[in-house]
């Protein structure tokens, strides 16, 4: 019953711009925190940016701060990255995934398939 759908990877040059969406089904997602996860080939997977429920507050990986903007729709159950100034190493699959609770300290359980984002001139 419960997923998670990311959408909207896909091929840009450097400097170029996404934005992905995290849609939910079969939950509201309004009392969750949402993370942003991606995943490099041959790297770990690491986390670049959480949304809470509980007071609004967001986590960027220093990696990714000033350049990617974390963003919800209540309205539509969807999370959103906005991605700029796209780099190279951005190049990863993007994963959604649900808080076990409201704040971004949460751990986190249900996934969604992920989306590649790929950067390169």
């Amino acid at each position: 019953q419960v997923q998670l759908v990311e959408s909207g990877g896909g091929l840009v040059q450097p400097g170029g711009s996404l934005r992905l969406s995290c849609a939910a089904s079969g939950f509201t997602l309004d009392y969750y925190a949402i993370g942003w996860f991606r995943q490099a080939p041959g790297k770990e997977r690491e986390g670049v940016s959480c949304i809470s429920s509980s007071d609004g507050s967001t986590y960027y990986a220093d990696s990714v701060k000033g350049r990617f903007t974390i963003s919800r729709d209540n309205a539509k159950n969807t999370v959103y990255l906005q991605m700029n100034s796209l780099k190279p190493e951005d190049t990863a699959v993007y994963y959604c995934a649900t808080g076990v609770g409201s704040s971004c300290l949460t751990d986190f359980g249900s996934w969604g398939q992920g989306t590649q984002v790929t950067v390169s001139s």
